[in-house]
């Protein structure tokens, strides 16, 4: 067939070149005329009259008669084209020949003439009859029983290979035809109907599917309308949507188009208002040295005076420019408004660049997050090497039956401690917030290295009311100090075994971790943290708001905090608050700290035994509790969903152990 095709396309490609373009036929006889054209002979002649010889097809002018020789390359590749063509056309109609002929051969014959076609095929004489030799069952009584029906081409498929009698029973068990010595014998008990019920019963079970099929066709079809629609709306929303969003970039770089010349102005006004400070000492500068060289020629003149007398009576005072020493101004481009807008733009530039390193689902979250009011003294501090707002809430330290000396030594501090200005109508919550500023500046951590504990009284000063730190926990919980209000959100944790450190040791029911000194031989697996030695619970958290509760053994060398599933598990990074997939509260020797991106805000330690966190998925945000009489926050983080959030804890000194609280 391939060879077949390939043949027919070679001479459908050469049919038009082998066309004469007078007679349009292959052609006869191919001559070849000096402009290089070829024609029939004879057709080339008979335009060619009145001694006026030119081309048929260029045109070209002859002179005189050209002199005609056949072209015996093309001759002959024409006679190969009519060869073939020959044998394509007949192979063409054997084609169509050979379906007729199966045709005729599937016409059932009379077996009596061997010729005319039969109408009927009588099962009980076993053979096929014409009109003609049907007629004798038609009018004979004699064969008036037996059995007529459409004409059967091959009877013998209708004879049992048992019993050599017709099978004229379908057994509905075996889906079988049978004749009746079967049904007395091997199928005896079987169910039976004749092949004309049976036949209709497969038709309607056909049907029916037929019609099912119509029906699942025609719902396809439907879905198929529907999701053309679809894929056009869809289409139209992304054209404009990518409009709207191409409107908003475009004006976006109009604004910073804006502000750049803004700031360029603003320089090259400053730089003109320099120059022209410049230019006017220049001129003065110039002035001064114009007296100072009319002088010299002053004193020149008095010294060259040949007179004593008139020498002596004759007075000269220098210009007033000797007196002043010459020096070259300091004129620089350090304005106000010139450093503010280099620093806005340095600022702006940091600021962009950790927002798209973030994936673009949370950028936008990140964004609101940062325009939130802080709820801590009106404070709100935007980090640019952050992708969260860090709130630090610090409130006092709830009094238990075994810190009565610490309570006192505290309220001494208190009194002791040299007392801030106040405002007009000051009461203690503005002390609190002035001594509360006081703290967050002298424990920056940008004025001291890092794990290094602050500067200062080892007894911090009292500070905000617990009002006001109140105001970081979601405003649906009408009293956060109240630990049954939290509780309601109280979900049961235990410990991930895969993603336990080596050191760390699980036990009461995979709730408690503690530190060995030697390796538990747990398998390798790529959960597993295999730097520091942390774990995470086998639950996590993206979305509705959800409250637990850890037992620490001491507060030494303990971090609680949250991390993604896909932090890192063997680098430095893995370190929970060292990466922007993990935050964490950690209590390193006696300072307390808030870590998140290697970022540290150090904090009031309340040296708490039980710690609760309260994670809200809607709002981004997770608040860290003191967990005494009542709970009370001292900090929260704010960040936005990418993902589920798993409890993260990194346990280090041998002997301390956390443990997941039950909640009641």
């Amino acid at each position: 067939m391939a060879s077949c095709g390939e043949s027919q396309f070679s001479l459908l490609n050469l049919e038009d070149e082998l066309t004469c373009s007078i007679c349009l036929s292959p052609f006869d006889y191919p001559v070849t005329i000096p402009c290089g054209h070829n024609f029939c002979q004879d057709c080339l002649l008979s335009t060619w009259k009145d001694d006026f010889y030119s081309c048929p097809q260029c045109r070209t002018f002859f002179a005189t008669k050209p002199e005609l020789k056949k072209n015996t390359v093309l001759c002959t590749v024409v006679e190969t084209f009519n060869l073939r063509s020959s044998k394509s056309t007949a192979s063409l109609q054997e084609e169509v020949k050979k379906p007729e002929e199966e045709k005729k051969e599937d016409v059932i014959r009379c077996d009596t003439c061997m010729e005319a076609e039969a109408e009927k095929t009588c099962l009980t004489c076993m053979a096929s009859f014409c009109e003609e030799h049907l007629r004798p069952h038609r009018e004979n009584p004699i064969f008036r029983l037996h059995h007529l029906s459409e004409p059967v081409g091959d009877l013998m498929e209708r004879i049992c290979p048992d019993h050599h009698k017709l099978m004229e029973l379908f057994c509905s068990q075996h889906e079988r035809l049978i004749c009746s010595l079967c049904l007395q014998q091997v199928h005896k008990g079987c169910s039976f109907s004749s092949p004309e019920e049976q036949r209709n019963l497969k038709e309607s079970d056909l049907r029916a599917k037929l019609g099912l099929l119509d029906g699942k066709i025609s719902k396809n079809g439907t879905i198929i309308s529907e999701m053309k629609e679809v894929q056009t709306k869809l289409k139209d929303s992304a054209a404009s949507r990518k409009k709207a969003v191409a409107l908003e970039f475009l004006q976006m770089r109009d604004m910073l188009r804006k502000e750049e010349q803004d700031a360029l102005n603003a320089l090259d006004r400053e730089v003109e208002g320099g120059q022209t400070k410049l230019r006017g000492l220049m001129t003065k500068f110039s002035e001064n040295i114009e007296n100072m060289n009319k002088a010299k020629e002053d004193i020149h003149n008095l010294l060259s005076q040949s007179q004593t007398l008139a020498f002596l009576q004759t007075s000269f005072n220098l210009p007033q420019a000797v007196n002043f020493e010459p020096h070259t101004p300091r004129i620089n481009l350090d304005s106000k408004k010139v450093l503010s807008f280099e620093d806005f733009a340095v600022s702006l530039k940091k600021h962009l660049t950790e927002i798209l390193k973030q994936p673009v689902e949370a950028r936008a979250q990140m964004l609101r997050a940062s325009e939130r009011p802080a709820s801590v003294l009106g404070w709100t501090p935007l980090s640019f090497g952050a992708s969260q707002q860090s709130v630090p809430l610090t409130v006092p330290r709830p009094q238990s039956p075994d810190q009565p000396a610490k309570a006192a030594q505290k309220k001494k501090t208190q009194k002791n401690a040299k007392k801030p200005s106040q405002s007009t109508g000051g009461n203690m919550g503005n002390k609190n917030q002035a001594k509360s500023m006081e703290n967050l500046l002298q424990f920056s951590g940008k004025d001291k290295p890092k794990g290094c504990p602050a500067a200062g009284p080892k007894e911090p000063p009292a500070l905000f009311s617990v009002e006001a730190a109140a105001a970081a926990v979601p405003t649906e919980i009408s009293n956060s100090e109240k630990r049954i209000d939290l509780l309601k959100y109280g979900t049961v944790l235990t410990f991930d075994p895969r993603t336990a450190h080596k050191r760390i040791v699980l036990s009461e029911g995979f709730t408690k971790a503690s530190v060995s000194d030697e390796h538990i031989n747990y398998p390798d697996c790529p959960e597993r943290f295999a730097v520091c030695s942390q774990v995470l619970t086998s639950k996590g958290f993206s979305t509705g708001r959800h409250y637990w509760e850890v037992r620490l053994s001491s507060n030494n060398f303990i971090g609680v905090g949250l991390a993604y599933s896909s932090i890192d598990r063997k680098g430095p990074t893995s370190r929970l608050g060292r990466s922007p997939l993990s935050w964490c509260v950690e209590w390193f020797n006696v300072k307390l700290s808030a870590w998140y991106n290697s970022t540290e805000t150090v904090l009031v330690n309340p040296n708490p035994k039980r710690v609760g966190v309260l994670l809200d998925c809607e709002e981004g945000k997770a608040t860290f509790y003191n967990v005494a009489d009542r709970a009370y926050p001292f900090y929260s983080f704010m960040f936005p969903f990418g993902d589920a959030i798993y409890p993260a804890f990194w346990i280090f000194s041998c002997g301390s152990s956390i443990t997941l609280c039950k909640l009641q």
